[in-house]
């Protein structure tokens, strides 16, 4: 049967249909490759409860060292806390000779010049870690301040030591002398500066730990998340707004850590104190009296100590141990409760 004879334009129309169909290769669906993921081999697993249990093998142990620890140095002191009980921490008195030994002064000079040195350290080692982190300076020259303060981290406590004997103390004598001739009625400043003395050990002891609180908290500062300062600054708060308000108050439980960590140190630091604080056996207020620490104390009279000195000191290396153990207790609490409630979480 004839078929009808096609129009023009409907010829047209399908042979460009057709061109175009052969033009155009046909559309397929994306295809998405499945990585298939093997169960761990028999060698992985060993591994990895290898490592586990030599994790908890490690752990049990800095335990174990610490208990060790505390046993030897308790039960050489045992005698001595037998001896001399509660009055060995109550009473002023270190004499080898009659067997007469305390140590109030040292414990006071160790919790005074480590305060001290803390305070001034956290201060000036906030602020550095400011300067190196919000953007006040290029990153190169970021760089080099960031080397110089790591590198005073490495410099030997007996040149810190020296440094203060022929620089500090000179440099601070006449201020010490015109504080004490004008404001002597306070108890701060109620004895001249004759040399070594609470002051310039603490001054030097800050220096010694800034390296340390310097660079906790520069990390801790760098980890503040940029999206808060930017939703600050969004909120039309300046720099200096945004610094306390934000990054200081988000970073704070880092910086209690860092602070934690330098009056660890302090607390332990021997070499410079020993040349700078003076060795003497007295309680008292004043910033430029002599005074003792713990540590310089078992430092200076160990070599020479008999029987019976020896266990006394035992008693205070005991005594330094609760205290710098009991330091790090409470920082550690302090840090949690503060990351909690930064957090949201109940103290």
């Amino acid at each position: 049967m004839p078929t009808p004879a096609q129009s023009p334009h409907v010829s047209q129309s399908n042979s460009m249909v057709s061109n175009h169909s052969k033009r155009s290769p046909a559309r397929t669906s994306p295809t998405f490759e499945v990585s298939v993921v093997s169960p761990p081999s028999t060698t992985d697993v060993l591994v990895d409860r290898g490592f586990r249990g030599l994790a908890y093998v490690f752990a049990w142990l800095t335990i174990v060292l610490v208990c060790t620890i505390l046993y030897e140095i308790g039960g050489h002191a045992f005698p001595a806390i037998q001896e001399y009980g509660l009055s060995f921490v109550t009473q002023s008195t270190w004499d080898a000779n009659n067997a007469q030994f305390s140590v109030l002064p040292e414990i006071w000079g160790t919790l005074s010049s480590s305060l001290l040195a803390l305070a001034i350290a956290t201060f000036f080692g906030v602020f550095i870690a400011i300067f190196l982190t919000q953007d006040f300076l290029t990153p190169r020259v970021e760089r080099v301040f960031t080397t110089i303060f790591e590198l005073l981290a490495a410099i030997p406590s007996v040149v810190y030591g020296l440094w203060g004997i022929y620089i500090v103390i000179p440099t601070i004598r006449p201020i010490a002398t015109w504080l004490h001739e004008h404001l002597g009625t306070i108890p701060f400043f109620s004895t001249p500066l004759s040399g070594p003395g609470l002051l310039p050990a603490s001054l030097v002891l800050s220096i010694m730990i800034l390296p340390t609180i310097a660079a906790v908290s520069r990390d801790a500062i760098s980890a503040v998340p940029n999206q808060l300062r930017e939703a600050a600054y969004g909120l039309g708060a300046t720099r200096w707004q945004v610094i306390p308000g934000v990054v200081l108050r988000t970073a704070s439980s880092g910086i209690f850590g860092a602070m934690v960590l330098g009056l660890g140190r302090a607390l332990g630091e021997t070499m410079a104190l020993a040349m700078l604080i003076g060795n003497s056996n007295q309680v008292s207020l004043s910033l430029f009296s002599p005074a003792n620490t713990l540590a310089a104390l078992l430092a200076n009279n160990f070599p020479e100590a008999g029987k019976v000195e020896e266990q006394a000191l035992m008693f205070a290396a005991l005594i330094l141990l609760a205290i710098t153990l009991g330091v790090n207790m409470i920082g550690t609490v302090i840090i949690d409760r503060t990351t909690r409630r930064l957090t949201g979480g109940t103290s």
